[in-house]
């Protein structure tokens, strides 16, 4: 057995290791080499797993590439193998919600425990190059996370070449999206352009290091977002803040407490605008505006500052 075909039963049994789960599969050499990886467990009696891959329907030839996919994974042993089709736009965003669905769909159709995703060090060193590029916060450095709801990426640890050696090694063939060298679309752009360039001239640790980076990140990342959760159990009264509360606390806290409230009136996670919005109408970090409100925020909520406290309403 090669040294990564080890690596990644081993990481996929230190996540998933005695449980049901499923592979989502695009037939891409990550996906197909997570799959032979699991399909080892699943031979040795360590693992259930079955396999779904999504047709976007965005390519001609899509529906070929869901069936040889398929057809590799039930020759592999997974079981069941199902393939969905959908209709989207071609945006990345709209896949990824197409794509998504149908996961949720296969999970709670089949039982599964988990849905595994085949995300490498090469992609979590992409996410941290993004995050930096966007101006993110702590949350957005830490990258992909490894555990998230009843997903689940064992292979973070391992690189894209290794995932190309597993399949190459047990033949089987894989799909190259052509999408995937569009560098109209950013990701690929750091992917083909600019990571090379980084890792000629400041060395082939580059992708770990970067790797690294999202691994402590997601650890300050996890540790603020608790705090603020306490902060916020402690703090709401119903759908009101107090601001002397708030201002007590640092700004990387407040600002996540300003945001929890947001979704618990029922709105979407307010961009940095809009929270710097927000905090500017409770006084943090600043004197107060002039304006008590309101600030607008998506999902029609809308918040004000009366007296002592900042409110989240609803209009009507």
């Amino acid at each position: 057995m090669s040294s990564a075909l080890s690596q990644a039963r081993i990481a996929i049994q230190r996540q998933v290791g005695g449980q049901f789960v499923l592979l989502g599969v695009s037939g891409g050499s990550d996906s197909l080499g997570m799959a032979v990886a699991a399909a080892e467990l699943v031979r040795a009696g360590k693992l259930r797993a079955g396999a779904v891959i999504v047709d976007h329907q965005l390519a001609a030839g899509s529906d070929a590439v869901a069936r040889q996919a398929a057809e590799t994974c039930r020759s592999l042993g997974l079981d069941p193998v199902l393939v969905r089709q959908v209709s989207t736009a071609a945006d990345e965003a709209s896949a990824r919600h197409a794509r998504y669905q149908q996961f949720e769909h296969a999970l709670g159709a089949t039982g599964a425990q988990a849905l595994l995703l085949a995300h490498t060090l090469d992609d979590q060193a992409e996410q941290v190059l993004l995050g930096l590029l966007r101006g993110s916060g702590t949350r957005s450095l830490a990258g992909i996370r490894a555990v998230r709801g009843p997903y689940r990426r064992p292979l973070l640890g391992l690189r894209r070449e290794q995932l190309e050696q597993i399949c190459r090694q047990a033949s089987v063939n894989w799909w190259q999206d052509p999408s995937n060298t569009d560098v109209r679309y950013r990701r690929n752009q750091i992917r083909h352009r600019v990571l090379p360039v980084l890792v000629r001239e400041l060395g082939a640790h580059l992708p770990q290091a970067l790797a690294g980076t999202a691994e402590l990140a997601a650890q300050d990342a996890d540790a603020l977002d608790e705090w603020a959760a306490q902060s916020y159990r402690q703090l709401a009264d119903g759908h009101r803040l107090p601001l002397r509360g708030l201002r007590e606390l640092p700004p990387a806290i407040s600002s996540r407490v300003l945001r929890l409230a947001v979704r618990a009136a029922g709105g979407t996670n307010p961009s940095r605008e809009r929270t710097a919005a927000l905090q500017q109408l409770a006084g943090l970090g600043t004197a107060p505006s002039r304006s008590a409100g309101p600030v607008q925020l998506e999902g029609e909520i809308y918040a004000y500052r009366r007296g002592p406290v900042i409110v989240f309403t609803r209009p009507g």
